[in-house]
């Protein structure tokens, strides 16, 4: 038995190998999106998930560094502007990196993509762990972030490049949920070390320890199909594809294959030298007009995701408990990143069932509402004669500022913390690399933006007028959503690219999702009556 399943399984390999290079007939009418996946697409997922988990350690861990640091880097204290300096050092290397990132995955592929982002994680988390100063403190964060920049497009590309359509969302959601627990492991090694001598050390030097086991296992990690397609490298993406889709036949594989090739051959001839193609492939970008609308969502959701100002919790959040009172603000930021950490779960859950724009319908406003509880509890915590806030952790205002930070946290994981990096599935695969590329730049000029600013800001215009400011960004974003957001959920990356050919397509998306729907359960209607019969 065990021998025919085998001669069976190589005899659909070898149709399959064949019908790619068209030696056997025309690919039928057949969707391998009905077929349920394999355990094997879940296992890739997580394995390239662990560069989330860098991303979330080396953006989470300086928070509590940041506090304990002392006088260590040039016998001075810290003022806010260095701090500024240290967390804005990574944003701007992440801006760098995220920007050159689609570029080199569309020169070396999408899986050494990753391979560099590891070595540039172990080189980043050893010069900051021996920096004797602040400006190698600073080179160490710089550094760090082009390695974070890369991940941070490279991985959500990856894995949506891989999945099928109707489990994308939530295996790019795997990846958020990798970064999320990456900064509650950040925190509680903060904690771990907050009295160790020189124990913020050990704490930025500790995200080369995961760096270095991604690096063992990328030779496990296949290269996505779409990728191979473009290199014609067909028998390779077919081998891909029934490991993706192991009760696949031969006719699914086929017909995916020509599916994918149809839609990459023409990205993939391209003549002349690299910027003549540079300049080619940004006229496609902006000239045509479903590629334009796509940058304009893709950056528009990376923009609000960082200028509602959560970064400012991920990098000051200790920071902000030391100034309201409470005794042990570190411990009390892991509150903060548990709560991100375990509303990521409840969008891995929700993503792929109710669809991302409903979802962040729900949410947005929700960031709003809990800035301005957070805008008014700064108003009336307890001053001294200089204005300095005087409060202490058992102040009842003290205790709505950790609420409305837990509430904000909650709404902010729940949506917009995981939605724009469903951005690679806006782009067809022409402009896919420089398309997330200038998203992802958004994201991390936003980053820079709120990591350089933010201090001065709650000095300037105090903590109340900071708040308040970043509530009314949540609004505006809350609008941008009911205007321009199409529902993208369910549909392949080729079909996206149909809704926005003619405006945002929102009501389109909405009527083809009602379809899809409708078939889904009609198909399984049938099936149950097939087998009562």
């Amino acid at each position: 038995m065990h021998r025919q399943d085998s001669l069976k399984k190589g005899a659909i390999t070898a149709e399959a190998d064949l019908s790619v290079h068209g030696l056997i007939g025309p690919a039928p009418e057949v969707d391998i999106e009905g077929i349920k996946p394999g355990a094997m697409i879940w296992f890739l997922t997580f394995i390239a998930g662990i560069s989330g988990l860098l991303f979330g350690y080396d953006t989470g861990v300086i928070s509590g560094a940041l506090v304990v640091i002392g006088t260590d880097l040039g016998g001075k204290a810290l003022t806010s502007f260095n701090k500024e300096l240290i967390t804005s050092a990574t944003a701007l290397g992440a801006l760098i990196g995220g920007l050159g990132a689609g570029s080199l995955a569309d020169f070396i592929g999408r899986k050494w993509v990753i391979g560099v982002a590891n070595v540039i994680f172990v080189a980043g988390s050893v010069i900051q762990a021996a920096a004797p100063d602040l400006w190698t403190m600073i080179g160490g964060r710089f550094v760090i972030g082009w390695g974070v920049g890369l991940a941070s497009l490279i991985v959500p590309l990856y894995i949506a490049e891989l999945a099928p359509a109707s489990y994308r969302g939530r295996m790019v959601v795997i990846n958020v949920l990798f970064i999320t627990f990456g900064q509650v492991v950040a925190y509680a090694i903060d904690v771990a070390f907050e009295h160790v001598p020189g124990g913020w050390r050990y704490m930025v030097g500790g995200g080369a320890i995961p760096a270095i086991v991604q690096l063992v296992t990328l030779f496990i990690l296949p290269e996505t199909p779409r990728y191979l397609c473009r290199k014609d490298k067909l028998q390779e993406a077919a081998a891909v594809l029934q490991r993706i889709y192991p009760s696949a036949g031969s006719a699914e594989i086929q017909a995916k294959i020509e599916n994918i090739h149809a839609g990459v051959k023409e990205a993939g001839q391209r003549h002349g030298t690299y910027w003549q193609n540079l300049v080619n492939t940004l006229k496609k970008l902006y000239l045509i007009p479903a590629n334009f609308r796509a940058l304009v969502i893709a950056c528009g959701l990376q923009g609000i995701q960082q200028l509602c100002g959560w970064n400012s919790l991920m990098y000051f959040s200790a920071t902000i408990f030391q100034t309201v009172g409470f005794a042990n603000p570190i411990a009390t930021s892991l509150i903060v990143a548990c709560t991100n950490f375990v509303f990521t779960i409840v969008a891995f859950n929700l993503i792929d069932r109710i669809g991302r724009r409903r979802i962040l319908l729900c949410t947005v406003w929700g960031m709003s509402l809990a800035l301005v509880l957070a805008a008014i509890a700064f108003h009336y915590l307890p001053r001294n004669a200089s204005g300095a806030i005087e409060a202490s952790h058992s102040d009842p205002w003290a205790a709505v500022v950790l609420f409305s930070m837990m509430l904000f946290a909650a709404f902010y994981a729940t949506g917009i913390g995981n939605v724009p990096w469903q951005q690679s599935e806006l782009f067809p695969y022409e402009v896919r690399g420089i398309g997330t590329g200038m998203a992802t730049a958004t994201n991390w000029g936003g980053n820079l933006i709120i990591g350089s600013t933010f201090l001065t800001l709650m000095d300037r215009i105090t903590p109340s007028g900071t708040f308040g400011l970043y509530a009314g960004i949540c609004f505006l974003g809350w609008l941008f959503v009911i205007f321009c957001y199409p529902e993208t959920s369910g549909f392949t990356i080729e079909e996206i690219g149909e809704l926005l050919q003619h405006g945002f397509g929102i009501k389109e998306s909405q009527k083809r999702r009602a379809a899809k729907q409708a078939a889904a359960r009609g198909n399984i209607e049938l099936g149950e009556n097939g087998s009562q019969a």
